[in-house]
């Protein structure tokens, strides 16, 4: 975990989530309250005309992860706990009987469309996926550039960002960094360097590049920043693989998981 110094955050936990248009010139893809309100070209997956088949999931999950934060920090009676437990089971019982068979296909990432859409069931910054915080992420000059904005959920040390979840961020975006430069690859090594406590519920500013590559070996750059304050920053060594090879990969893994 990132080691927490004698800094005073006393009136963190007042902080107001962020309001989906950022300081650091993300487009308004959403809130962590509200639901995201992703674009979508036209012709992929919930875009419209399509249903908008994937709007629905994205809420679905945006909800969850209210719940998580109320259920992790927030101070509620336990005759309330008590209640939403019973109907949260019977809610999953319900989905998972209306299930169909086997899971759900998932979608590959486009290298030409919006890195917000590679991975849209991602633990970072998937909109479908209620673990994600999401951090909200596009295209900059020279690579990416984001927002994250970290909940109850994500602590490690008292009022801190737990540090294996800051490096979970940053092997995914050194990785679509590396898509969006046209060199992706598989994590060989990711090295991260703590500089400062990160804290819980505080807009933060996230930027990674691809910076060399050297035949298979792709090297990527990332940080993590409040205001100008550089708080983490990882180096990560990818390795490129032939495209057969990972369809070999990822077609074993499929058949294993059923």
């Amino acid at each position: 975990m990132s080691r927490p110094e004698a800094d005073d955050r006393s009136g963190e936990d007042e902080a107001e989530a962020p309001s989906g248009v950022s300081d650091f010139g993300i487009s308004p893809l959403g809130t962590p309250i509200g639901g995201p309100r992703l674009p979508r070209r036209p012709g992929t997956p919930g875009a419209e005309g399509d249903g908008e088949p994937e709007r629905s999931r994205f809420e679905a999950a945006a909800a969850l992860r209210r719940i998580t934060a109320a259920i992790v920090g927030r101070p509620l009676p336990d005759v309330v706990l008590s209640a939403a437990a019973g109907e949260l089971a019977a809610l999953a019982d319900r989905l998972e009987q209306q299930a169909g068979p086997g899971r759900r296909p998932r979608s590959q990432p486009d290298p030409g469309g919006p890195p917000q859409e590679f991975f849209p069931t991602s633990p970072v910054i998937g909109f479908a996926n209620p673990l994600a915080p999401p951090v909200r992420v596009e295209t900059a000059d020279d690579g990416l550039r984001g927002s994250a904005f970290f909940d109850y959920q994500y602590e490690g040390p008292p009022t801190c960002v737990h540090g294996g979840v800051i490096a979970l961020v940053f092997d995914e975006l050194l990785g679509a960094a590396n898509i969006a430069a046209g060199c992706p690859g598989m994590t060989g090594t990711l090295t991260v360097t703590y500089r400062k406590p990160t804290p819980l519920r505080t807009q933060l500013r996230v930027e990674a590049r691809c910076v060399d590559r050297q035949g298979r070996k792709i090297r990527t750059w990332g940080g993590m920043f409040q205001d100008d304050e550089l708080l983490a920053e990882a180096e990560g060594i990818f390795i490129e693989l032939a495209p057969e090879r990972f369809l070999r990969i990822i077609g074993f893994d499929a058949q294993a998981q059923g």
